[in-house]
């Protein structure tokens, strides 16, 4: 299967099925010296870890890290970096009967009709699962930012279509509410909203928002390499995703030009912006600015209620899906939004240091 890594320089590579004996990633380009243990790749995995409430997945996963490279004496020596983690609680038998069956929302038709054959286990590497790779990845990367004081941070946006207040804006609250929202009445509407689409075994989508700080200018390429361009490759190739916007994003197409633009302006030696409808950035290069962008994530589509589809045989039938499944992707994708900004942060970073003459001079001479 080609397409499971991503990445120039910080080059990532996930591997793991949803229901195999486990999963994991190896990074490959990450500079030696970055202090790096299992505690900081697992205080990420728990933000996306099952079970966590009554609003994710009930499948019990410690999601324990290990680090099998690339480590030595809690520093990164250059050499490839491992990170696996073991399966502890799969059930495939909740699966066995959709072996026979195409899901509605699911990738089962489209494996078929590309390999002739499926892993049929909660979706094997198609699976929401596969973020366990990319978040411990992301961690990494965290850390080589960290070293630069750029910071990541993203956060639910929008669920069921009930949208945070900006005046309520706290994001220490995020990680006080299952819905990862930084407005607390917010998250007790959309819990009130999420207890009756599960009443009536359904799911919901929404809208998740990140937020990237200290990204210096001239970061990024003017072309294919775009760094909204590498944004949106890495925001989209997350499986719930189903749209990515920069800046005003959609809403820009209804504004005039005057009021989009965003006027520059001296603050003492620095060149910055007044506005920044741009989100961050122009011309595919960051401006020094916050980059910000928004993914719009599908409702699960794992639910209990009646759906048409077809079998394997070519027959019309119904199904009601069982197993464990989340009522919403939501809140766990917030922190894989996370991860993949960082992953792309940090490669467009290194990619960028043979930019200009003088920094190769700064490094070599």
């Amino acid at each position: 299967m080609a397409g499971s890594s991503f990445g120039t320089i910080f080059r990532i590579t996930t591997w793991g099925e949803s229901h195999g004996k486990g999963l994991g990633v190896v990074i490959d380009g990450c500079p030696a010296g970055i202090e790096l243990n299992e505690d900081d790749i697992q205080g990420m995995l728990d933000r996306r870890r099952p079970g966590a409430s009554r609003y994710t997945t009930q499948r019990k996963e410690s999601d324990t890290a290990r680090i099998m490279s690339g480590v030595f004496e809690s520093r990164t020596t250059g050499t490839p970096i491992s990170i696996m983690v073991i399966n502890e609680d799969q059930h495939s038998a909740d699966y066995s009967e959709i072996a026979g069956y195409y899901r509605p929302g699911h990738a089962d038709y489209t494996f078929d009709r590309k390999y002739g054959f499926r892993d049929y286990r909660g979706g094997g590497r198609s699976s929401g699962r596969e973020t366990v790779g990319r978040v411990a990845a992301g961690a990494v990367a965290v850390k080589l930012l960290d070293a630069l004081g750029i910071k990541i941070n993203a956060y639910a946006r929008c669920i069921g279509g009930i949208e945070i207040d900006y005046n309520r804006f706290d994001m220490s609250q995020r990680d006080k509410n299952p819905f990862a929202m930084p407005d607390s009445e917010a998250a007790e509407s959309v819990r009130k909203l999420a207890e009756e689409a599960m009443s009536q075994k359904d799911s919901l989508g929404g809208i998740i928002e990140c937020v990237i700080k200290n990204m210096p200018a001239g970061i990024g390429e003017p072309v294919f390499d775009k760094l909204d361009a590498r944004l949106s490759a890495a925001i989209m190739s997350i499986g719930a995703v189903k749209g990515f916007e920069m800046g005003d994003g959609f809403a820009a197409a209804r504004q005039r030009g005057s009021v989009n633009n965003d006027e520059f302006y001296m603050d003492g030696d620095t060149v910055k912006k007044r506005t920044n409808h741009a989100g961050g950035v122009l011309g595919g290069i960051s401006d020094g600015s916050d980059i910000v962008f928004r993914a719009a994530v599908k409702p699960t589509p794992s639910i209990a209620s009646i759906q048409n589809t077809v079998g394997r045989d070519g027959q019309n039938m119904q199904v009601a899906i069982k197993g464990r499944h989340d009522p919403m992707i939501v809140p766990r994708a917030v922190v894989v939004v996370e991860a993949m900004a960082a992953c792309t942060a940090a490669d467009l970073l290194l990619c960028s240091m043979s930019s200009k003459i003088d920094n190769v001079i700064k490094l070599y001479r």
